[in-house]
């Protein structure tokens, strides 16, 4: 399970040889020219150029799914994919590129293919479909089906299903390996302890020895080396508590192995399941999902923190963000520079996260519920689902074409149906899920319907601090 939401990374490193060959050497090239000289090792440019955007389609989203999990470097490989097709992709060094696919690779590579409410990018298996058949596309029915006029993605939902979707403009990032470079023990804290609590929690579904992390949060405490130790003795490491760099990769690999994310029917890897971790710094001028959960974090903050400045939640980082943020940093003792670095968010998230802990969940009275800290979405099951299908079922009195839904707790398609149309209804995005800018905007409205006036986040009794 990478950090964040997977990027295009600049580089690829690929072995010319099979996996174990220790004789074979490593290249390395540019992810556009590495996808160029696979498309053109397997496929013939004149194909109908809706195939070959399926076909580049298939190799970029597989490629990019090898380089995500970290599939080889987790098993202790120094490159991120094989020149083997008994295992990968064809890659020729140094070979000719036709100029059709050269085209179409620079104008989709940073594309890619999901299942609808994952997010790693689809295992996309694909073969000839004539000497050779398989679970995914098959390369010469891609030729038939563009010869009958599909489009590139009817060509994809045909072999893969009609819950794919397209990620496009995915940035473009260093490929640097994801393990932090030094140990996490007992006192570290941050985003890699987040990621390391949540992959335990799930392998312990599968290997229920492993004790359960609860609360799930940035703190590597007793809970967490306990769970640490008992994963290493499992898997025959040093039982040390200790996330060292091989426990840190052989717990990535058990985790990518049993969500199956390197296969094309995997478990799937939900948004809530990912540390919430954004491109720093952040600073004035940006825009988007980071900004919202800053402005939403702070507005929260400051209502339980009396040093610290209200903030109105715009999606721009403005001026007043600037010198709420400010605010915040001077009150956690953090350089006071306005802008967002990893420092200022990992403790607006621990100062959020341990507020939210602290509020109880409640709908009756007039203080709002807070957002979770972590993106509601088809497939999760929470209280929070509860909440927000509570008030979507209250909208829907005045506002009947947003449908109503059950309080059962679970996120399944009534619910994302409804949340589609608030989001249609009030101008929003049509993202079907719910982060702080969808919550925010539904518990005003619930509130305004309701009890008459919008609510804010209030000051639990005893909870105020100076």
């Amino acid at each position: 399970m990478p950090e964040s939401v997977p990027f295009i990374p600049d580089t690829v490193t690929v072995h010319l040889g099979r996996p174990n060959n220790q004789n074979a050497a490593n290249v390395t090239v540019s992810f556009p020219d590495y996808i160029k000289n696979v498309a053109s090792s397997e496929l013939y440019p004149t194909w109908p150029e809706n195939a070959l955007r399926a076909n580049i389609y298939a190799i970029i989203s597989f490629t990019l799914n090898r380089i995500y999990t970290e599939w080889y470097r987790s098993q202790g490989y120094d490159f991120d994919i094989t020149n083997s097709i008994q295992y990968d992709h064809s890659f020729v060094e140094n070979r000719d590129i036709f100029e059709p696919i050269s085209r179409i690779v620079d104008d989709i590579f940073n594309e890619y293919l999901v299942r609808q409410g994952s997010v790693e990018p689809l295992f996309a298996t694909y073969c000839d479909g004539i000497e050779v058949t398989c679970d995914g596309l098959y390369q010469w029915g891609s030729v038939d089906l563009a010869n009958q006029g599909m489009t590139p993605y009817e060509i994809l939902t045909y072999y893969y299903g009609d819950d794919i979707n397209i990620v496009t403009d995915a940035d473009i990032r260093p490929n640097i390996p994801t393990y932090p470079g030094t140990p996490l023990t007992i006192g570290s804290g941050g985003t890699d302890v987040n990621r390391i609590e949540i992959q335990l929690n799930r392998i312990s579904t599968n290997y229920p020895a492993i004790p359960k992390i609860y609360p799930v949060d940035v703190t590597y405490d007793d809970k967490t080396a306990d769970a640490v130790r008992e994963f290493q003795r499992i898997f025959n490491l040093p039982q040390t508590g200790v996330v060292d760099k091989a426990t840190w990769y052989k717990i990535n690999y058990i985790y990518t192995s049993v969500k199956k994310l390197s296969q094309l029917n995997s478990e799937g890897l939900s948004l809530q399941e990912l540390p919430e971790q954004f491109p720093v710094p952040v600073d004035i001028g940006a825009t988007g999902l980071p900004v919202q959960y800053i402005q939403y974090y702070l507005e929260v903050i400051g209502a339980y923190y009396k040093n610290v400045l209200p903030v109105q939640s715009t999606g721009t980082y403005d001026e007043q963000t600037a010198n709420s943020v400010r605010s915040f940093q001077q009150v956690f003792g953090l350089p006071q520079t306005g802008t967002v670095d990893e420092r200022t968010w990992d403790d607006l998230y621990r100062a959020y996260a341990g507020i939210v802990d602290n509020v109880p969940i409640n709908t009756e009275g007039e203080n709002a519920v807070l957002f979770p800290g972590t993106v509601l979405t088809e497939g999760m099951t929470s209280p929070y689902v509860r909440v927000l299908q509570e008030y979507l079922s209250y909208i829907h009195k005045t506002y009947p074409n947003i449908p109503d839904v059950s309080a059962t707790g679970y996120f399944g398609p009534i619910t994302r149906n409804a949340v589609t149309e608030f989001q249609k209804q009030f101008g929003l995005p049509q993202t079907g899920s719910v982060g702080p800018g969808v919550w925010d905007a539904i518990s005003d409205v619930y509130s305004d319907l309701r009890f008459g006036y919008v609510k804010q986040p209030g000051q639990y009794p005893g909870y105020i601090i100076e």
